[in-house]
């Protein structure tokens, strides 16, 4: 066997700017709009919610990188670069000629890439003088990452986490505790939006949508208090990029370019971190890499979803968006990938896959922790179930190199590991985890509920 291949930048080479990917963008991407007034917001609008710098980042088409501050910096040193892995064990498991690397992101001392956007959105809370940051959570990567950040900059934390994702991982919600935040189950009692929902449905297992009402409404209602977002909104996606920008340097350290870019798709944090500075070169024509976004069987809503503006989450607190969507109101089923159980992509993304950019493949659970399991059983690291599925699409393209002799060069995010996930992988070892797939009849149900 091969002996493995791990390229690490030196902190001299590490990228100090964000790419904003909206600059070089063919068509820009259409503008968030207030529900009411039906008239896009501004970056004083999304100030009233956000972090005033990170509004500015959400809508600015113009300028293509961001300075990152130097004491984001100072923390991303702590842990970065994050290493770049020839996968040989993978490689000869399958019988591949595909060549397939990794950028391990459950390396730093968070476990997943959250971090990556956590740190910037807590330092420019900071510096604009709130004292208390909200959010919401699913399988709780981005809440343990918020709770760790607010820590270091001095904010107090509440979380509102899935319902149903804090039953299946409780130490997850003990991590975001140890760093001294305030963990609440949504729906909860404690907002006016959570019982709404508990009201129309007491036994609601909770989504991404229904926390991220709650997290809203407590981030409006509370003095000095600002709402963080994980994923879905383009600055999110910006802060990601550190990812796709050390992925270049360290593939040219490598000797080689990808021709396929893969992640695990959500809302798509860590979709855009890898995949938006390689996709640049695509539209310069460059290069012609294919992008696949991999997304639960039960949650498609780039492959089934419908684009047209909808709310962000389930009580209509959010601007509007144009995105691909199920509908605010789905309810996704109970995987053990709780940080993709959500009913919306990111607007960039949305924009990306109308103009043909990127593609989006639906996964199976047993198929993604089948893959999840060879992993781990040839690369020594068990990745979270959400990057299963970023693995399980990266072996289907693996195996038709198998098939057609191509020596394709593949990449993919392995976003997080997956050790506070055993339960799901002793369920899945005992034979006890189910598909779950959504029926054409239950999304358009869903859809006709759009405003």
């Amino acid at each position: 066997m091969k002996k493995q291949k791990r390229f690490i930048l030196s902190e001299n080479e590490m990228p100090t700017q964000w790419y904003n990917i909206q600059a070089d963008m063919p068509t820009k991407p259409m503008p968030p709009i207030h529900p009411q007034t039906r008239e896009p917001l501004s970056a004083e609008d999304l100030s009233h919610i956000f972090a005033a710098e990170c509004a500015k980042h959400e809508l600015d088409q113009q300028h293509r990188w961001w300075n990152i501050p130097e004491p984001v910096l100072e923390k991303y040193r702590y842990y970065r670069s994050t290493p770049l892995v020839r996968a040989y064990a993978l490689e000869q498991a399958l019988g591949t000629p595909a060549h397939i690397y990794f950028k391990n992101e459950s390396v730093n001392p968070l476990g997943s890439h959250k971090i990556n956007s956590a740190l910037p959105q807590c330092y420019y809370c900071k510096e604009e003088g709130t004292t208390n940051v909200t959010t919401e959570t699913g399988a709780g990567q981005w809440g343990a990452a918020l709770s760790y950040a607010a820590k270091i900059f001095g904010l107090e934390c509440a979380v509102y986490q899935v319902k149903i994702s804090m039953q299946q991982k409780p130490y997850r919600s003990s991590i975001m505790r140890t760093f001294g935040a305030a963990v609440t189950g949504s729906p909860s009692m404690s907002t006016r939006a959570g019982k709404d929902i508990i009201t129309k449905d007491p036994n609601h297992p909770g989504s991404l949508g229904t926390a991220i009402s709650e997290a809203i409404e407590l981030a409006t209602t509370t003095p000095h208090c600002k709402y963080t977002l994980g994923s879905v909104l383009n600055h999110v996606a910006l802060h990601q990029t550190i990812i796709g920008l050390e992925a270049e340097k360290q593939m040219q350290m490598a000797g080689e370019y990808p021709d396929v870019v893969i992640a695990c798709f959500g809302g798509g944090s860590n979709f855009g971190g890898i995949a938006f500075p390689f996709m640049r070169h695509n539209f310069s024509g460059e290069r012609h890499t294919e992008f696949i976004a991999a997304e639960p069987e039960s949650c498609p809503k780039l492959t089934r979803g419908k684009f047209c503006y909808d709310f962000g989450d389930t009580a209509g607190y959010t601007p509007l968006l144009p995105m691909f969507t199920l509908g605010h109101n789905f309810k996704p089923a109970n995987i053990h990938a709780g940080g993709l159980r959500y009913h919306g992509a990111g607007v960039i993304i949305s924009q990306l896959i109308k103009d043909g950019f990127m593609h989006g493949v639906d996964i199976p659970q047993l198929e993604s922790f089948d893959a999840g399991m060879l992993f781990a059983q040839t690369e020594g690291i068990i990745p979270a179930p959400e990057s299963n599925h970023a693995i399980a699409a990266t072996i289907r393209e693996a195996l038709k190199c198998k098939q057609t002799g191509e020596e394709k060069v593949i990449l993919f995010n392995l976003s997080g590991h997956g050790l506070i996930d055993m339960t799901a992988y002793d369920q899945f070892i005992n034979g006890d985890l189910m598909n779950f797939a959504v029926t054409d009849e239950q999304i358009e149900a869903q859809l006709k509920t759009i405003v």
